[in-house]
């Protein structure tokens, strides 16, 4: 179920929030509980028992490491079956592809389909059995309560990855009032606005450029393409994020960020500060700190570096592409940090140059990660830098682009610098102008989603 849906809008939500509040207190964890499962089930009605075991694993794991002296077999025992479960539905057909082309054997593909969310869910269960292995909280001895954390549907398909120590103390002991309720409505809007009036208006271009033949389009109309898969996959995620955040708090639950503004960022390491907050602290706490992090020597700091963004590409796809990306913010990270560019002084003509370096290589990025292949990234790469004649380029720049993405384009740009960063909060100055802004998001986006096709979030796929 999509939160840019009507079903979900006008029948799911309401129906939920009714159920909530009206619950005594004592209830509204197992009406969030019921709402999840009911949530994920109408997408997937067979995984939603994928995810049921995965609960009833990790309670267990995390019980038997509190209770039992070989904490490290069991914690290896369910960080592997947790692996494994993520490994075969999402890299087991990546795997035979690679062995049947390396070794020229003929193993068959297996059909699996991806179940939606494995990704976030799945790092989700481990952050919770690390934490109890490590003693930072307490084994959770009610699994309905594991399962809520797990299962929590705002944040349960695409994130933010919400870490267990973050949260556990908000599963019994939390409190909403009507302010929760408002700024999370408000905050629900802006991110459903993000998508469904930046992101997938820029969207289409996108797909148009990046799906079409290359012959046929000229070198601006490539450029237009990669700027606009930009801002489409920034505002889709981020959205989607806010969203989520929106939701958990009219629920009572307040979830860490996921993004600030990653565009405006002077440095590659400033970005990943930036963007896909909730992921890129999970691989620091999980996997950069334990193997080192920064405290060992140079050389070994630049491998936990590139292994752990090696590690980041291949999260978000089973797929060259996307590993190779993963390698490419790894380099750019590594080359900064001996450079001491991630140390340096500000100043404005450095910080110019910064920036620009930063958002060339995040849109060079970005194009490496929507294509289709490694081909088709180099040849789209040609027709950026204009090596690819454009002979054939019928379709000239102002038919890919139009009012309505000009427009959206121009939205994007401003939004994704700090301007607005508070107008749906507490902070802003002007609560009336903020209700009316919202309203009107609000019908405007619903106005598109009525008239629209069925568009899921990007990540969605990872």
């Amino acid at each position: 179920m999509l939160f840019s849906s009507m079903t979900f809008l006008f029948i799911f939500l309401p129906a939920v929030a009714a159920a909530y509040f009206a619950a005594p207190k004592r209830f509204k964890n197992d009406v969030l509980l019921v709402a999840s499962f009911l949530f994920y089930a109408f997408g997937e009605p067979w995984y939603v028992f994928l995810m049921i075991a995965s609960v009833f694993v990790n309670y267990a794991g995390a019980r038997l490491i509190e209770s039992t002296r070989f904490k490290k077999t069991v914690l290896f025992l369910t960080v592997a079956a947790n692996l494994g479960t993520l490994g075969y539905f999402k890299y087991f057909n990546f795997v035979v592809e690679n062995v049947n082309a390396v070794f020229g054997a003929r193993l068959d593909p297996v059909y699996i389909v991806l179940p939606v969310g494995i990704s976030f869910y799945t790092f989700q269960a481990l952050s919770y059995v690390i934490d109890v292995y490590r003693g930072q909280v307490a084994a959770q001895k009610d699994a309905y309560r594991l399962a809520l954390y797990i299962m929590l549907f705002p944040q349960l398909i695409a994130g933010p990855i919400v870490k267990y120590h973050d949260i556990a103390g908000q599963i019994d002991n939390r409190g909403e009032d009507i302010d929760d309720v408002y700024y999370g409505a408000l905050r629900f809007i802006g991110g459903l606005a993000k998508k469904m009036l930046i992101a997938d208006t820029l969207g289409m271009l996108a797909d148009e450029v990046f799906g079409g033949d290359l012959r046929y389009v000229s070198t601006p109309v490539a450029w237009a393409g990669a700027i606009a898969y930009m801002f489409q996959i920034y505002y889709d995620f981020s959205g989607y994020s806010d969203m989520a955040i929106g939701l958990c708090r009219m629920f009572g639950f307040k979830i860490p960020e996921n993004f600030d503004h990653p565009y405006v960022s002077r440095s590659i390491t400033e970005f990943w500060r930036r963007w896909h907050i909730s992921l890129s602290t999970w691989f620091k706490e999980y996997l950069y700190i334990p193997l080192g992090g920064s405290r060992v020597s140079k050389p070994r700091t630049a491998f936990n570096l590139m292994f752990v963004f090696l590690m980041t590409g291949l999260w978000h796809g089973a797929g060259w592409t996307f590993v190779l990306w993963g390698a490419f913010h790894g380099v750019l990270i590594v080359c900064e940090k001996l450079a001491g560019l991630d140390t340096a002084k500000r100043g404005r003509a450095r910080d110019f140059f910064m920036r620009g370096y930063t958002l060339a290589a995040v849109l060079a990025g970005w194009v490496l990660f929507r294509a289709e292949s490694l081909p088709a990234a180099v040849d789209y790469f040609k027709k950026m830098l204009g090596l690819i004649p454009d002979e054939y380029a019928a379709l000239d720049f102002v038919y890919y682009v139009d009012g309505e993405e000009a427009l959206a384009f121009a939205f994007a740009a401003v939004l994704s610098a700090p301007v607005a960063k508070d107008f749906f909060t507490a902070r802003n100055k002007h609560p009336a102008l903020a209700r009316a802004v919202a309203l009107a998001l609000f019908l405007l986006s619903v106005t598109v989603i009525g008239a629209g096709t069925f568009n899921p979030f990007i990540y969605f796929r990872f």
